[in-house]
């Protein structure tokens, strides 16, 4: 039996169809090794990544550090788009995100005037169209109007320029209408959800994109958070070159904006304008 296994394996190994088989292995073998070597990624992977969306996000390893984003600071330049000043100085950039008004918004200003502490507000369409004289007393106190595009969507789902560029410019077009001049090209991606794409887009249009390197969750209206908790947060996570996402919505924020700035000083920091960053 043994023998005649042999002999038919002799047979098979000279035949024709393993001479292919094996031909068509090690091609497949060293196009394999070939892709490893060269760092290459088929074409539709290449789609495939490109096209998905992340939430940003943050991972905190050492009090008074900057945290690591899904992103570094150099591989955002590319976009024009920031998360932190690349700096050791104690400086913090605030910003605070406006979909609406329920009345917690002059209570912030009065803070941010008596500390001579610049910002800026990026808001969605609504905002603008809702509260012009808020708008006005925004760019009176030397604040900037960033923007948070005109339906607040998923933006990531929109993969055409038109569609993307009418979400932002529908707002330049209010800020204009209502002020008179142009809108500084500021942006921060709604829910802080984006992609690739995304960046690129705005970059063409002109945009630098804001996301942040400090927040917490001030934005649900009936769990606000109690002052020891925001305290907690926005103490112990404070860096240099902080940028800082609020809300204007948070009644805790109006509440403790005056004392929270002033404690940040008393830590050594200093308020700077995002236009430091970008050279705007």
């Amino acid at each position: 039996m043994l023998s005649y296994v042999s002999r038919f394996l002799r047979r098979l190994k000279n035949s024709f169809f393993l001479r292919f088989l094996l031909l068509m292995v090690t091609a497949f073998i060293l196009g394999s090794m070939l892709g490893v070597f060269t760092g290459q990624i088929p074409h539709s992977q290449k789609t495939s990544s490109a096209a998905q969306s992340t939430g940003w996000g943050l991972s905190f390893q050492e009090e008074g550090k900057r945290p690591a984003g899904n992103a570094s600071i150099d591989d955002l330049k590319q976009y024009n788009a920031y998360y932190a000043g690349d700096t050791d100085q104690k400086i913090i950039y605030l910003t605070f995100d406006a979909g609406y008004e329920n009345g917690n918004t002059p209570a912030i200003l009065d803070a941010l005037k008596k500390h001579q502490a610049p910002a800026v507000f990026f808001v969605v369409g609504n905002f603008i169209k809702d509260n012009p004289d808020l708008i006005r007393r925004i760019l009176a106190d030397d604040h900037i109007i960033g923007n948070h595009t005109m339906t607040h969507p998923d933006l990531p789902q929109i993969s055409s320029m038109d569609a993307f560029q009418k979400e932002l410019q529908d707002v330049e077009e209010l800020y204009t209408s209502l002020t008179g001049e142009a809108m500084t090209k500021f942006y921060r991606p709604p829910r802080g959800i984006y992609n690739t794409e995304n960046l690129s887009m705005a970059k063409e249009l002109g945009y630098s994109t804001f996301f942040w390197s400090l927040a917490y969750v001030d934005w649900i209206q009936d769990q606000q958070p109690s002052r020891e908790e925001a305290f907690q947060k926005l103490l112990t996570r404070i860096h240099p070159g902080a940028i800082v996402l609020l809300h204007n919505t948070s009644s805790t924020n109006a509440e403790i904006l005056d004392e929270l700035l002033t404690k940040w000083e008393e830590m050594g920091y200093e308020f700077h304008s995002l236009k430091e960053l970008t050279g705007v």
